[in-house]
């Protein structure tokens, strides 16, 4: 009997290590885990070493067909509310005029004023003897072919001077866009000369920049201006003979500048 139980009780210790075992796994060997697809990517394309930059410009002339005219009104009194009150009378006279000949309200407008005191500066001291008022009145949209007879009525109404006149075209967004295709002509023929004879041809563009939109070119200053003084008396000259101020707008150029990047290919 004692011998029985000893045999049950070494099966019972193996079967428990052979269970302890199990449990245990193996420990993994040491290997290095690839992935299953290999990407390579190009660090760089060498295109900006096979590039020719140009730069190129074109003009377009345009006939301007409007007009700015900007207008100052001065006035003197040794009393401060009689000099503004005769002021504000030439005022609404030369607006009245300026309506009239068919100016619209949004295109005039009275742009600043000042009143100044005169003094007397002889004898060493200081004596107030009146005062200047000064407005400016600007009128936009005057057309090219009114600008002198205009001029002419608005002083005889009571302007004191032209201040300036400038003149713009209303073609001139077309005028640029046009300036910027033939820029544009331009710059393929000097990159396809130069790519020639370098051996190489001309493909793709790679950039464009444009370098300048002059703005400013949507006006064009006349000679008539402050140093050029258009008075009263010329007016009233001008405005007895039945004449209206020569104006000559002239043509205005609009220009367009680029610089343009072109991807080149051997031949």
């Amino acid at each position: 009997m004692r011998n029985w139980k000893m045999i049950m009780t070494v099966c019972c210790t193996a079967a428990v290590c052979a269970a302890l075992s199990a449990c245990v796994a193996p420990a993994p060997s040491a290997q290095a885990e690839f992935p299953s697809v290999i990407q390579v990517e190009n660090v760089g394309t060498g295109q900006e070493n096979r590039k020719v930059t140009v730069s190129a410009g074109e003009t377009v002339k345009v006939t301007p067909d409007m007009a700015q005219i900007v207008y100052r009104i001065v006035t003197e009194d040794r009393d401060a509310a009689k000099c503004q009150e005769k002021n504000s009378q030439l005022l609404d006279q030369v607006i009245q005029y300026l309506k009239d000949q068919e100016i619209q309200d949004n295109s005039i407008k009275t742009a600043d004023f000042s009143l100044d005191t005169q003094y007397d500066w002889s004898g060493n001291r200081r004596t107030l003897i009146g005062y200047e008022m000064s407005t400016r009145l600007e009128v936009t949209d005057v057309p090219v072919e009114k600008v002198g007879s205009i001029l002419t009525g608005a002083v005889s109404a009571g302007a004191s001077e032209v201040w300036s006149v400038s003149y713009f075209s209303s073609r001139y967004d077309e005028a640029y866009k046009e300036a910027m295709e033939k820029a544009m002509a331009m710059a393929l023929d000097k990159a396809e000369t130069l790519a020639h004879a370098g051996g190489c041809q001309v493909t793709d563009v790679l950039g464009i920049r444009e370098l300048s939109d002059n703005q400013s070119g949507r006006y064009v200053e006349s000679g008539i201006s402050r140093t050029a003084n258009f008075s009263a008396k010329m007016a009233a000259e001008q405005d007895t003979a039945g004449e209206a101020a020569a104006v000559m707008p002239g043509e205005m150029e609009v220009s367009a500048d680029i610089e343009v990047d072109y991807l080149l290919l051997p031949q």
